[in-house]
């Protein structure tokens, strides 16, 4: 099973591209600064699994210019 799941996902940011891109800008940003992190505590051990979590619980959003 996923985690987050796409449904909770697509909620937070309407296109399926645009999250990509999110979770990968946040993914980068992760590794290199850790202590950026913005949740307490992660499921996933990977970036990009940590990023996809901080869109679906809220703490990253996307604004477009």
């Amino acid at each position: 099973m996923l985690y987050p799941k796409l449904d909770v996902l697509k909620t937070k940011v309407n296109s399926k591209y645009m999250l990509v891109s999110l979770a990968s800008k946040r993914a980068r940003e992760l590794f290199a600064e850790p202590e950026s992190e913005k949740l307490d505590n992660y499921i996933s051990h990977k970036e990009v699994g940590k990023a996809l979590e901080e869109i679906a619980e809220g703490k990253i959003t996307l604004t477009v210019k």
